[in-house]
């Protein structure tokens, strides 16, 4: 019964949502009847967009990509007693472990998350996948070569970038260890059926294997029994990559849906918000690293980058302003948090993303008044 009432909530859901859509279709549609098409083709904003978004998708794609793949790792060959054997049990410790885990993992804020929602699913705590959250895509050999090279003439800010992200990495995760304990993840699309099939497989595997040893078995005089584990290997392996395939693809497609509405919305953001506008709302070092730090979460460029980015607004903004813009947009931007929402519950993302916003706030404050 209650399975009967979710798919009817489901269904008009989907037929609110698609009303919606149809009714925006109708009136962009007559909207645009009201103007040439050369005119719209041609606008130079609309360009902007085309070309923002495009570009955003080219560089987040591939980033993405390896998290989905780091993520069908995680899940058909790490155990959960390795991912257990791994982090300290004590919080603290944890939580520092998880801090230096993008040294070994360089995984861009892309695919972050997915490999975090695996993470958690084989046992790591939430406070510490929390950490790598946060630190993963700043803190690594990657980031910190091209900080250092945009900033070849201000090291202070690289490494003030580096240690305001691990600052703010183990601040987050203390307060998430401190005030979240219950689970926050969202339950995985098609979980039960995935659930189902594993085990229709290991049914299989086990029928199959009790079927071939008794095969075996009664034919003992003609086979040779070292032959059967060589190709039990095989088939576990053939088996597993199998599975690893299956899962990229899934995950893929399951985050790609996020990223492609997340790169089209800071297209849009680009193309109608320009420089000279946020010259003229940054006064002072408190609202320029406001401003740096909203355009960090808009324009959602990923963190082996953004230096770059950065480095050319280093005329307009303050030093303090600038490590705002490279740390808080690798740790909470427009794409991430969209995709974050389809892995976590919305509790969690808003708690997250404030605990961010308040910690790189005082903390380029800080730099800023008595640091740089």
């Amino acid at each position: 019964m209650q399975t009967t009432t979710t798919a009817a909530k489901q269904r008009r859901g989907s037929s609110n949502l698609l009303a919606a859509v149809s009714i925006a279709m109708i009136v962009g549609l007559y909207l645009l009847s009201k103007v040439s098409p050369g005119v719209i083709l041609h606008n130079q904003k609309l360009q902007i967009a085309k070309m923002m978004f495009i570009s955003v998708v080219i560089e987040a794609l591939p980033f993405m990509l390896i998290g989905v793949i780091v993520s069908a790792i995680l899940e058909v060959f790490v155990p959960e007693r390795m991912i257990r054997r791994l982090i300290p049990r004590n919080p603290f410790f944890g939580i520092v472990a998880a801090s230096f885990i993008g040294i070994i993992f360089p995984i861009c804020e892309c695919g972050m998350v997915p490999a975090i929602r695996r993470l958690i699913s084989k046992g790591m705590p939430l406070y510490t996948a929390t950490t790598f959250l946060v630190v993963g895509p700043i803190l690594n050999p990657i980031v910190f070569w091209s900080t250092l090279t945009a900033f070849r003439n201000k090291p202070e800010i690289v490494w003030s970038r580096m240690g305001l992200a691990f600052l703010t990495a183990i601040a987050v995760g203390l307060i998430i260890h401190r005030f979240v304990k219950t689970d926050q993840l969202k339950p995985i699309e098609g979980e039960g059926k995935g659930h189902g099939h594993a085990h229709d497989h290991a049914h299989d595997h086990v029928h199959s294997h009790a079927h071939d040893h008794a095969h075996n078995h009664n034919d003992a005089d003609s086979h040779s029994n070292e032959s059967a584990p060589p190709r039990g290997l095989a088939v576990r392996g053939i088996s597993k990559l199998t599975d690893a395939m299956s899962h990229s693809i899934g995950e893929f497609f399951s985050m790609g849906k996020y990223l492609l509405i997340g790169a089209l919305l800071v297209g849009v953001l680009q193309a109608f918000v320009t420089r000279d506008n946020l010259e003229t709302l940054g006064h002072g070092p408190a609202g320029s690293n406001l401003i740096m730090m909203g355009l960090g979460f808009l324009l959602s460029l990923c963190s082996t980058s953004d230096a770059f980015v950065a480095q050319s607004f280093t005329a307009t903004f303050s030093s303090g302003a600038l490590i705002a813009f490279m740390v808080l947009g690798p740790m909470l931007n427009l794409k991430g948090v969209l995709m974050m929402s389809a892995v976590f519950k919305p509790r969690f993302v808003l708690l997250y993303g404030s605990l961010v916003i308040v910690m790189v706030y005082a903390g380029t404050w800080v730099l800023g008044q008595f640091i740089l």
